[in-house]
């Protein structure tokens, strides 16, 4: 995707921003449990994707970062995969 059409899509995705290349996203939740949740959630979504994040996790927050690694950037996937993340979270 070019940067404009990255920026452009940025737009239809809330609090998601573009950071070192890449899709990125902090999540908080109220606790470990919920966070670890979300994440198996996600994870799931992700397998059935065949399209998997580089995330982070501490206690109640999950930090992710999406790009296409076989595209050496962001695609489609990237925002699909943001927006099940999005529906997962609630936002």
């Amino acid at each position: 995707m070019t940067e404009t059409e990255i920026q452009n899509k940025l737009k239809e995705i809330p609090g998601w921003e573009l950071r070192a290349g890449k899709l990125y996203r902090e999540f908080k939740f109220k606790d470990f449990t919920r966070a670890f949740g979300f994440m198996s959630s996600a994870a799931l979504c992700a397998e059935k994707m065949d399209h998997h994040p580089e995330w982070f996790n501490v206690y109640n927050r999950v930090e992710v970062s999406l790009n296409t690694h076989d595209a050496d950037g962001i695609t489609s996937k990237d925002f699909d995969l943001a927006g099940q993340m999005n529906a997962l979270f609630g936002a």
